[in-house]
């Protein structure tokens, strides 16, 4: 019993992960349990171990990847002031290898169109990893002296999430890639960041 109860949130963390990998890549309506165990190295049997449902799992898995989100804005912003912690960003949401890693990118770019379709929690839970995401912003915003941070916090994320899937959308790469160009140049410009 004693390993049971030290490898239980180990698996349930290898499920969790498993499944925003696959929710980001194949979207939450076509996950299914026996293919995220499988990646995970377990029998669908030992599914009901961890999670009372599949919309459990999704809900649990929305949740980790906004995590996933605020874990990779703090290791990459570490020591930076607010201008240079939003640049990073921009940079990074707005760049062909996000644009193309979609299972590894940020939530709701992947997961925006998907959403009024899932249950009621889990949209529930992705509005909560959407306010986080605003947020963070905010305090850059702050930091920054903008005027109405909460406003142009809305219109950052809005203009980020809609550009990087537009981007996604557009089969000619030329074109995707002189898309973000675009928007990340008219956003950090907008915000008086530099480009550099």
């Amino acid at each position: 019993m004693r390993y049971e109860s030290e490898h239980k949130p180990k698996i349930r963390e290898r499920i969790v992960k498993e499944a925003a990998k696959a929710i980001r890549a194949k979207g939450p309506l076509q996950v299914s349990v026996a293919g995220v165990m499988s990646k995970a190295g377990l029998t669908h049997g030992g599914f009901y171990a961890h999670f009372a449902s599949k919309e459990a799992l999704l809900e649990a898995a929305i949740e980790q990847m906004f995590n996933q989100v605020m874990l990779r804005w703090e290791k990459n912003n570490q020591g930076l002031a607010a201008p240079q912690q939003l640049a990073a960003y921009i940079d990074f949401y707005l760049s062909p290898w996000h644009r193309d890693n979609r299972a590894q990118g940020c939530p709701v770019s992947a997961l925006a169109s998907e959403t009024p379709r899932m249950s009621a929690p889990c949209q529930a839970e992705f509005a909560r990893g959407i306010e986080r995401i605003r947020a963070m912003i905010i305090r850059q915003l702050t930091e920054m002296g903008v005027d109405d941070p909460q406003t142009a916090a809305i219109s950052v994320s809005a203009e980020l999430m809609g550009s990087l899937s537009l981007a996604r959308c557009e089969p000619d790469r030329e074109i995707s890639d002189a898309l973000l160009e675009s928007a990340k140049k008219a956003l950090k410009r907008r915000l008086n960041l530099s480009d550099e």
